[in-house]
C-alpha cells in the first residue's frame, strides 16, 4: 500500500542548514554552500519533501538516486538543478552526498522588491522535473562554477548597501546562463527529442482518431506531457526550441489539421465536427479556427467545393 505520509516541508534557510549539518547561515534569507562542507545529510532520511525556498545547485560526483513518476534518475558528472518553492522531491537509495558543486537557497522574500522577485518564475525551468537537469559541457561547468564563487564571495563579504543588489545581480546572471545552457541542450539532444516528437504525435493521433469514444476532450499540454513523462514546461520550451512552437500551439495545430480534413472530407455539420474534436461548445471551435486559419469553418469548406 502506497504511503500517505505528508511530505516534509522544508520552510527556512536555517532548518535546511541544520539538516545539512552547516551551522548557522550568515543570512536568515539565502545561503550558498559548496557541497564537500556538508557534514552529514538528514534529507535522506526523508521519505518526501518540499521547500520554502529556490534552491539552484551544480552537483559532481553524486551517486544518490532520485524518483519521479515511474523513472528512477541518477545524478551524473557536471548537472544543474533548479527547484522552485513547493516543489515535491522524493529521496530514494541515497548513496553518498556530492562530493563536489555548490548548492545556493534563495527564500522569496529574499528578492521582494527587486526586479527579478517579479520576473523568476518566469524562468521555465523552475518547473522542470529533476530528470530534465541540465547537462553542462566542462566550459559550461566552468562558467556557473565562477558565478556561484562570485556569489560565495559577496555572501561572506561584510554587509553593507549594495551587497543584496550585487548578488541578485549574479543570480540573475546564473539563471540567463540557464537560458542559454538549455538551449544548447535541447538542439544537441536532437536524438532524444526526435523520439519524444514522435511520441507526441502518437498521442495526438490517438486523440483526434475517429475511433475516440464521445465524451472525449481535447487534450491538454498537461494531458500529453504526463503521458510523454515529462513535465509541461520542459515539454513547451522544447518544442519551441526545436519547432518555434509551444506544446499548446502544437496542440491547436494538429487539431486544426484534424479539423480541416473532416471539413473537407466529410458531411459532418460544423458543428458535428467541433463535437468529434472534443469542444464542448461550436462556437469555440469556431473562434479558434478563425483565428488560425483567418477564415470561419464554412468558408474553408466552401472553398474547398
Amino acid at each position: 500500500m502506497a504511503s500517505t505520509q505528508k511530505p516534509y516541508h522544508i520552510g527556512t534557510v536555517a532548518r535546511q542548514h541544520e539538516l545539512l549539518g552547516l551551522g548557522q547561515p550568515r543570512h536568515p534569507l539565502i545561503t550558498v554552500f559548496r557541497h564537500k562542507d556538508v557534514t552529514y545529510d538528514q534529507l535522506v532520511e526523508l521519505q518526501s519533501f518540499t521547500l520554502g525556498f529556490y534552491c539552484i545547485a551544480i552537483k559532481t560526483d553524486f551517486d544518490g538516486k532520485l524518483r519521479y513518476g515511474q523513472g528512477v534518475y541518477d545524478f551524473d558528472k557536471g548537472i544543474m538543478s533548479f527547484i522552485s518553492p513547493g516543489q515535491l522531491l522524493i529521496k530514494m537509495d541515497p548513496g553518498s552526498a556530492p562530493a563536489g558543486g555548490y548548492s545556493l537557497i534563495i527564500h522569496p522574500d529574499f528578492l521582494r522588491g527587486s526586479a527579478l522577485g517579479g520576473k523568476i518564475d518566469g524562468y521555465g525551468f523552475f518547473g522542470y522535473e529533476i530528470n530534465e537537469a541540465l547537462h553542462l559541457s566542462d566550459d559550461e561547468r566552468l562558467a556557473v562554477e565562477a558565478i556561484f564563487v562570485a556569489i560565495e564571495r559577496e555572501y561572506n563579504n561584510p554587509a553593507d548597501n549594495f551587497s543584496n543588489e550585487i548578488i541578485i545581480t549574479q543570480i540573475e546572471l546564473l539563471l540567463q546562463y540557464g537560458n542559454r545552457f538549455y538551449g544548447r541542450q535541447f538542439k544537441t539532444r536532437e536524438a532524444s527529442q526526435d523520439g519524444i516528437l514522435m511520441r507526441m504525435e502518437k498521442i495526438l493521433l490517438e486523440y483526434f482518431s475517429p475511433k475516440t469514444p464521445d465524451g472525449a476532450r481535447i487534450p491538454t499540454v498537461q494531458d500529453v506531457a504526463k503521458r510523454l513523462n515529462i513535465s509541461p514546461g520542459y515539454l513547451s520550451d522544447m518544442l519551441r526550441s526545436i519547432t518555434g512552437q509551444t506544446a499548446q500551439e502544437h496542440i491547436h495545430q494538429k487539431l486544426i489539421e484534424k479539423a480541416k480534413s473532416l471539413l473537407s472530407a466529410t458531411d459532418l455539420q460544423v458543428s458535428e465536427v467541433a463535437y468529434q474534436l472534443g469542444f464542448d461548445y461550436p462556437q469555440s471551435f469556431h473562434k479558434l479556427f478563425k483565428s488560425k486559419v483567418k477564415m470561419s469553418p464554412g468558408e474553408f469548406r466552401k472553398l474547398g467545393n
